[in-house]
């Protein structure tokens, strides 16, 4: 497939790019000295680019935004304000450019078996996963089948996914809609989700101090506990690559790590 170029939105008509700047700022909870210590431009230069009395170079853009950990499609919107092309691109998954991204999360999603792993986007969107998240699902009765169409994010929050098999549904609810609701300020797909969900939002319970929460599920083999981390990859210039994230479930105790490698014996033996 080929490169597929970032198509803008483009930013609110009148909206110059040192407002876009500025509400980043804000949103960020930065005064202009902590920017410009950051980015490392003066002060007095950032305040003439938010309140457009100077018009920032690309490099000052980039430097800015990058401080301020702006996605790179917002990125490119700014870039388009200033009367810049915009910088970044979002190449197919299959392009060949991104073959040795491709090959990365082949070799990570493998390397976690027995234990699952699934890859998403910036939407949520499930666009690989491995073995063992299909034997997860398969013992809750969900057809893994249907891995490749699944939305994370729907499946834990609407009726009828895998939420309703979860012991601690409410607080995993709560965390994943306090994520999707962080990253739907700079994602209108994302927020349009959101607001289709049925229901009002999640709240989590108060279960006290832990140093980590447990996904803990129930399965056909009883409870299953893990402990759930991301893997992001450093340094993108690709949007698609940018808004890729593994997501690993780590088995938290002797039993459910037990459970995943006799069903992954199982499917290794019959495969």
């Amino acid at each position: 497939m080929s490169h597929l170029p970032f198509h803008p939105t483009g930013p609110a008509t009148g909206t110059c790019a040192g407002e876009l700047l500025r509400r980043l700022r804000r949103q960020a909870g930065l005064s202009q000295m902590q920017l410009a210590l950051l980015a490392g431009v003066s002060q007095r230069h950032l305040s003439c680019v938010e309140t457009a009395r100077a018009k920032a170079s690309p490099s000052t853009l980039h430097a800015l935004l990058s401080a301020l950990d702006v996605p790179l499609e917002h990125c490119n919107e700014i870039f388009l304000a200033a009367g810049f092309a915009p910088r970044y691109v979002a190449s197919g998954v299959n392009a060949p450019t991104l073959k040795m991204v491709s090959d990365a999360v082949e070799h990570i999603l493998q390397a976690n078996n027995p234990a699952p792993a699934i890859v998403i986007d910036s939407h949520w969107n499930v666009t690989a996963a491995n073995a063992s998240t299909g034997l997860l699902l398969a013992m809750v009765g969900i057809d893994a089948n249907g891995l490749s169409g699944l939305n994370l994010l729907d499946t834990l929050l609407r009726p009828g996914g895998l939420g309703d098999h979860l012991v601690n549904a409410d607080e995993i609810r709560a965390i994943a809609w306090q994520r999707a609701a962080r990253e739907a300020l700079s994602n209108p797909e994302l927020a349009r989700r959101l607001r289709d969900m049925p229901g009002s939002p999640p709240v989590a319970l108060n279960t006290g101090p832990t140093p980590v929460v447990l996904t803990r599920v129930c399965s056909s083999y009883g409870e299953l506990n893990f402990l759930s981390t991301f893997t992001t990859f450093g340094m993108p210039l690709d949007i698609t690559v940018e808004s890729l994230r593994i997501e690993h479930l780590i088995p938290a105790d002797g039993e459910t790590w037990q459970v995943m490698n006799m069903a992954f014996r199982e499917w290794q033996a019959s495969a």
